[in-house]
């Protein structure tokens, strides 16, 4: 009898369930509806019953054994229409590809908003503006400014791809035969008359004068005017104004600016697209020696948003000497102190063994520094590099570094420099929990209904699969002995520097960011699986790697790759800091490991042990 009910109940799940998948729609996760894109290919994810065929605009597609999709289709220019069909299902997606390219003329024209430079431009004497244009092939174009004209040449070009490029693993430069660009400099001249004084209308620009007119009054700068480019074909020419104006800075009238921002954002060249430089601490000082647009360039190299500074009037050239340098320990960390005159512009680079810091603008009249003996540091020796820049060099204990901060008091600079954890587990008394006393932050990707992150086949968003997994590593580690802290424990909207402050002010051990995966649209959703790590402080990169060579093995997983990242959860310097992807949520078959809950509960357990095993690594 009890055999008969089991067989009664047990096809009563199979009708159940046979039911769920007959009733489940056939359905695209992604691309959304009317999608716009520069890729040259797209995916599409998503999802119908297992049994039987779907096919995209008549062409059957390959379907994991849970009926999930993502198969990639090569993108025309203009509107690409999807017809994807089940049996009497249908589905139409519309994907719109954007040219990334400016689009040039076939007449007499410059390619619409191919003039640069775009924005105004003020330099020092003697240092080259280039200007650039996009035209016809095989057409003469020359920049007219301050009385002198500057020939633009057409140049052959290599396009180099996106940075995301390195995710799909093609990396290469593309040969560009075209000869649409042009291009040209022109060097302001070194000693211009009107820095002085005078006639601004006359200012030849490739070349200068003395002036001998002491008594003129000095100007901050003069305008050589904004440039006029000059297109001929044919016999025929025509002008056009550019809309960036330029200028030449007096480098007897230079300002100073000061960092108001908390810190300032130091860059490699005028926009976001350039490489991030140490951070400035607030109340750094430096000379301003070029500007473009919204964009200042320090004198020091680096460049930084405007915002993000106050102009210091009447200032004396941004300048300091340093005499004796000392150190002190507070709780969890030893302070290092350099007495300056002004606080001068700083970087850092961490090595093997080694922290560096560089102090700028700054000459040595150094003969006394006291350190003495130090949890972090083993020596410490420094140098006058150049006139104007000193560097520190601190040989560590540990090849394992914990974190760092840089803060003005005042004109001091103050170098944090983090002491390993306190780890209780060996203490006497304590209880037998290898993670004892370290705290650490966990970071749940994503969350709240503005940002799901990436998309399933099915619709399950990557933000509740990483809140889920969070909160299985909240417990593991916890039963480890950690103090674990999380950025969110709910599904809640949570920008990034929230998050990125939360550890800023917890100070963890570690900081680990949990995601899962997903690629651009040029990618190949089929075929791409398996962990990820990423990093940005070399502080972080034994973390990062152990952990994704862990996983791997213990987990018997794909492995994405370890990669440097520039990214928001990864850039915190105050702890070694990493963000994980745990798999793909796009990919038809990776997508069913990651949202079983018996595989997700084995991940946590091996996330913390992996964890564990890395601090017990640490010499």
């Amino acid at each position: 009898m009890r055999k008969f009910l089991g067989l009664i109940v047990f096809g009563m799940i199979i009708a159940i369930a046979s039911a769920a998948i007959a009733a489940q729609p056939l359905s695209v996760a992604y691309p959304p509806a009317n999608h716009k894109t520069i890729a040259d290919r797209i995916f599409l994810i998503g999802t119908a019953p297992p049994t039987g065929q779907v096919s995209v605009n008549g062409q059957q597609i390959p379907r994991s054994g849970a009926g999930h999709f993502a198969p990639t289709f090569p993108l025309q220019l203009g509107d690409n229409l999807f017809t994807l069909r089940y049996e009497n299902q249908q589905v139409q997606i519309k994907v719109t590809r954007e040219s990334n390219q400016p689009q040039v003329p076939a007449g007499l024209a410059f390619a619409k908003d191919s003039l640069t430079p775009k924005v105004d431009v003020a330099s020092l004497p003697g240092e080259y503006i280039c200007f650039g244009a996009i035209a016809p092939a095989n057409a003469l174009v020359a920049v007219k400014l301050a009385g002198v004209t500057i020939p633009l040449k057409a140049r052959s070009q290599v396009e180099l791809p996106d940075n995301k490029s390195v995710l799909l693993g093609e990396n290469s430069p593309i040969a560009k035969s075209s000869t649409e660009q042009y291009q040209g400099c022109a060097i302001t001249p070194p000693n211009p008359p009107l820095l002085r004084g005078g006639n601004e209308s006359n200012v030849p620009l490739a070349r200068g004068e003395n002036e001998s007119n002491s008594s003129l009054p000095k100007k901050e700068k003069i305008d050589l005017g904004v440039p006029v480019f000059e297109l001929t074909m044919n016999d025929r020419t025509i002008s056009q104004q550019g809309t960036g104006k330029i200028s030449i800075l007096s480098p007897a009238e230079l300002e100073i600016a000061e960092v108001t921002a908390d810190p300032g954002v130091a860059r490699t060249g005028a926009s976001t697209d350039f490489s991030r430089m140490t951070p400035l601490p607030k109340g750094t000082r430096a000379t301003i020696i070029g500007r473009e647009g919204e964009w200042i360039r320090l004198d020091y190299g680096a460049w930084i948003k405007a915002s993000e500074v106050r102009i210091v009037k009447d200032a004396v050239p941004a300048r300091s000497i340093i005499r004796s340098a000392r150190s002190r320990q507070v709780p969890g960390w030893t302070e290092v102190l350099f007495p300056l005159e002004i606080p001068v512009p700083v970087t850092v680079q961490e090595g093997e063994r080694t922290f560096t810091l560089t102090l700028y603008n700054t000459t040595a009249q150094t003969d006394i520094i006291r350190l003495d003996d130090d949890p972090v540091i083993s020596s410490l020796v420094w140098q006058q590099i150049s006139p104007l820049q000193v560097q520190y060099t601190f040989n560590l204990k540990s090849a394992q570094q914990w974190g760092y901060k840089l803060r003005y008091e005042g004109t001091t600079l103050v170098l944090s420099l983090k002491h390993p954890p306190a780890n209780t587990s060996t203490m006497p008394n304590s209880p037998a929990k290898p993670l004892s006393g370290i705290k650490i932050l966990i970071d749940p990707g994503h969350g709240g209904p503005q940002d799901g992150g990436a998309v399933s086949p099915v619709g399950i968003r990557e933000k509740t699969v990483a809140l889920t997994v969070s909160k299985l590593v909240r417990e593991e580690l916890a039963n480890r002995g950690a103090t674990v802290v999380m950025t969110r424990v709910e599904d809640v909207d949570l920008d990034l520097p929230p998050r990125v402050e939360m550890i800023q002010k917890e100070e963890p051990a570690i900081a680990i960011s949990i995601h899962y995966n997903a690629l651009p649209d040029n990618g190949d959703a089929i075929n791409t699986k398996g962990v990820g790590a990423f990093w940005f402080h070399p502080q972080a990169h034994s973390l990062g790697m152990f952990l994704h060579n862990y996983l791997v093995a213990k987990l018997n997983r794909p492995s994405y790759g370890v990669f440097w990242n520039n990214l928001a959860m990864t850039r915190p310097a105050v702890a070694p800091s990493v963000l994980m992807e745990l798999g793909f949520m796009i990919n038809p078959e990776e997508f069913e490991w990651i949202v079983n809950p018996t595989e997700q509960q084995k991940l946590a357990e091996a996330i913390a042990q992996g964890i564990t095993e890395w601090f017990a690594s640490i010499k």
